[in-house]
């Protein structure tokens, strides 16, 4: 069950690699009339429960948690609930690779902490450490680590061109 978990947590890096890189091959798959950030929300929905359950399949629940699970789990989920707030849908997933104007935001957290969906998303895994094994976790934040790196080189010459 390791390496299939393993697998399982590390599945959706290389569909936001492709969306990243070829962002026109995904608006042209998606279609006339299909928003192209709504449909990868879809899509990264359903990849994100395959790593939840792979989570669980490798994780050894118990109650209570450690008292560092609940400061740094709910920021973390607080991050990312933030972003969203302020980005909405098409800023969160990559709208702005998909050819769509997305406004620049400096609020909260914002212009305080770098890349914070991914800092508050790594919150959440390292405080989930009490239950999951070690390596998952860094395996899934390695995967978040090189999304950063990916998108802190984006060029807007390779974004795409909406279908009209």
């Amino acid at each position: 069950m390791g390496i299939v978990a393993g697998i399982g947590v590390m599945v959706p890096f290389p569909f936001y690699y492709w969306l990243w890189r070829r962002p026109q091959a995904w608006v042209n798959l998606c279609g006339r009339g299909r928003d192209p950030s709504k449909v990868m929300a879809l899509v990264s929905h359903c990849l994100k429960l395959i790593q939840i359950l792979s989570l669980f399949s490798v994780s050894s629940l118990s109650w209570p948690p450690p008292l560092y699970f609940w400061p740094l789990f709910l920021f973390g989920q607080f991050l990312n609930y933030r972003v969203y707030q302020l980005l909405g849908e098409s800023g969160t997933y990559y709208g702005v690779r998909f050819g769509k104007n997305i406004p620049w935001v400096t609020e909260f957290p914002f212009g305080y902490i770098k890349d914070p969906q991914y800092v508050g998303s790594i919150m959440s895994l390292v405080a989930c450490l009490a239950w999951v094994p070690f390596q998952y976790v860094a395996l899934w934040v390695l995967g978040y680590v090189f999304m950063v790196h990916l998108e802190s080189t984006e060029d807007p010459a390779t974004r795409a061109k909406p279908i009209s």
